[in-house]
């Protein structure tokens, strides 16, 4: 195990329409002018807005909304919202719905006190303070309602990147898996997909002895596969899709991430699909992390790919090609994702082969090489390009 620091002061309240009492938590955390930062109509269709400004009027509290979020949330909403925080001396950020917006609010939380252009902290500069955020939850997917990170696509030059600091972590979060009920199935599956993504970037290490995460992370990714396939025979299902969203935040806060080096090359892959193509993360992630893992298996000793095959799908070992065993759990794992209505090529999120040179050259690794498990240059992005986009 690696030495650690961790902290994770979120303040989480779980349960069915916990959403009613947004305004009681706000007040709990200092804020007094409220800018609430939405998707689509969704949030307006269904009455959840509603039921927030209700709240928030009955703790006597201002409120200013921002709507327009979209998926892999762009830049230009956020400055947007810092010209509209500023203007309406907004003191809290209140992100209602999934990862694209909770991003998108911390980008205008740390942006509101900063001088300079928000980009700077998505391009190595790390914030030292913001305002403060809190989320009601409407997508479990990416985690972001307990992690202290945000990504965001800028418009101009499609860098998709992300910012880290403790400051982002929200102060609160509102989890009612009821308000999961209405995502399509399509939209579920990519939340569930992204947050086995996130387990499994940190199950694949080069950090020995870390029995007790492994554990935890396997524990995890089982409870996926588990829920998952619950989920999409009853979208109805309240304790799937509330297993799902716990999973959502527990996997994505870095409890079982701490002790260990970390990989995260699948992510930054899939960001480059997404910011061109307009991908959903999810999908986009069904399609590189196999052909990642293709790769990885070949240039490794294959030995953890194996651990995942027999801990995870229960295949068996083969001692005397270990390798074999770690590519049949590979296929098991695309089983799942196929099961569950994925896709498994570029074909199926609308990318082009003939664009992969440029999707190399996006993900901006010059001649060097990046870190993780297994580090990757040019050449062997290019590879796992390939291989997504051949696979079916």
């Amino acid at each position: 195990m690696k030495s650690f620091d961790f902290y994770s002061p979120t303040y989480f309240v779980f349960g069915r329409d916990r959403e009613t009492d947004t305004g009681t938590y706000v007040k709990k955390f200092g804020g007094s002018r409220v800018m609430i930062v939405y998707g689509g109509q969704s949030a307006k269709r269904s009455g959840l807005l509603d039921k927030i400004c209700a709240s928030l009027q009955t703790d006597g509290l201002f409120s200013v909304e921002l709507g327009g979020v979209k998926p892999n949330p762009r830049s230009g909403l956020v400055y947007e919202g810092i010209e509209l925080a500023r203007k309406e001396n907004v003191d809290f950020i209140l992100a209602v719905g999934g990862g694209s917006v909770i991003d998108t609010a911390k980008a205008i939380a740390m942006g509101t006190v900063y001088d300079g252009d928000f980009w700077d902290f998505f391009s190595g500069k790390v914030p030292e303070k913001a305002l403060p955020v809190g989320t009601v939850l409407t997508i479990a997917a990416s985690g972001s309602e307990g992690s202290p990170d945000a990504i965001i696509t800028n418009e101009k030059t499609l860098d998709k990147t992300a910012a880290e600091a403790d400051c982002l972590r929200p102060k609160f979060s509102i989890m009612d898996p009821a308000l999961t009920e209405s995502l399509s199935p399509y939209q579920t599956a990519c939340g569930v997909t992204d947050i086995i993504s996130h387990a499994f970037e940190r199950y694949f290490t080069n950090t020995p002895d870390v029995e007790t995460t492994d554990r935890l992370l396997e524990g995890i990714v089982l409870s996926m596969l588990h829920e998952g396939r619950r989920v999409m025979e009853d979208p109805h299902n309240y304790e799937a899709r509330a297993n799902i969203m716990w999973a959502g935040m527990v996997c994505h806060n870095d409890i079982m991430g701490a002790d260990r080096q970390q990989d995260w090359n699948s992510h930054h892959l899939e960001h480059v699909l997404s910011a061109l193509y307009d991908c959903t993360h999810g999908a986009g992630l069904a399609v590189i992390m196999p052909a990642w893992m293709d790769y990885c298996i070949e240039h490794s000793d294959g030995m953890r790919f194996a651990q995942m095959a027999t801990r995870i799908f229960g295949c068996q070992m083969d001692y005397a090609d270990p390798k074999r065993t770690a590519r049949a759990g590979v296929e098991a794992f695309r089983g799942f994702l196929k099961s569950i209505g994925m896709p498994l090529s570029f074909e199926g999120i609308g990318a082009d082969p003939n664009d992969i040179d440029r999707l190399v050259e996006m993900n901006n690794i010059g001649d060097g090489k990046t870190g993780g498990f297994v580090a990757l240059d040019k050449a062997a992005i290019k590879q796992i390009y390939e291989l997504a986009a051949n696979k079916h």
